[in-house]
């Protein structure tokens, strides 16, 4: 990451965390084309959008594999609000396709 053998700088940093804002979008869209799919499924089923018991588990296995720096309490509330957007998203869909 640093330029021409030297220490990174700050530059060198913004960089690097500029890219990975990148790979997080594309990741996250991506996550609610899911999302978007198994609400399809749960229409079509009469299943509820909001699911705690499968919300829990993705949680724990997040978790489980945090490594940090981030601590779990941080871990927990960036999934929580995914996890929120995606019920979200998967609502929006389900409301679009309604009035179509």
């Amino acid at each position: 990451m640093a330029k021409s053998g030297k220490e990174p700088d700050i530059g060198d940093w913004r960089n690097r965390i500029d890219a990975l804002d990148l790979e997080l979008v594309r990741m996250l869209n991506e996550r609610a084309r899911c999302a978007i799919e198994i609400g399809k499924i749960k229409r079509k089923r009469n299943m509820p959008i909001y699911d705690p018991k499968r919300e829990e588990q993705i949680i724990a296995t997040a978790l489980s594999h945090n490594e940090g720096p981030l601590d779990g309490e941080g871990v927990r509330r960036l999934f929580e609000r995914i996890i929120d957007e995606s019920r979200r998203i998967e609502r929006v869909t389900a409301e679009k396709r309604a009035k179509d």
